[in-house]
């Protein structure tokens, strides 16, 4: 059997090396994109708790009595704070998207206002929802 000479391996500072986000310049577009994933996983987690909380009233009233416990606790109204500012981020930024879809708003001043919208509209519909509630309640 003949020897196979292996050709060298190149050294791994040869290789192109991806570029990590300490490079980027943030913007408004990049938050929101990381945040629309953030809501997206937040949403799913947040669909658990309606779950449970379905769950326990088709048990019984104890089950329910331990859910609406723990809903209606700080933390529980905090958690379900954010679930509520979640739905409506990830529905803003679906619309957003939604919008380039077509392929409007791509230039500068109309791509960073609808990003700054998704974050203001998010927030003053969660807030708006939440006061109705009360209202309501």
């Amino acid at each position: 059997m003949a020897d196979v000479k292996v050709p060298a391996q190149r050294h791994a500072f040869a290789r192109p090396l991806s570029p990590h986000l300490q490079i980027y310049r943030w913007s408004w577009t990049m938050a929101m994109s990381i945040f629309h994933r953030v809501t997206g996983v937040a949403l799913y987690l947040g669909t658990a708790l309606v779950v449970w909380w379905l769950v326990a009233l088709a048990t019984g009233p104890s089950a329910y009595e331990t859910a609406r416990w723990a809903m209606t606790s700080l933390v529980g109204r905090l958690i379900l704070f954010g679930y509520t500012w979640a739905v409506f981020h990830h529905m803003l930024g679906g619309l957003r998207h939604f919008v380039w879809d077509f392929g409007a708003a791509f230039e500068r001043g109309p791509r960073m206002a609808l990003a700054k919208a998704t974050l203001a509209g998010s927030l003053a519909l969660t807030v708006i929802t939440w006061v109705v509630g009360y209202a309501v309640r």
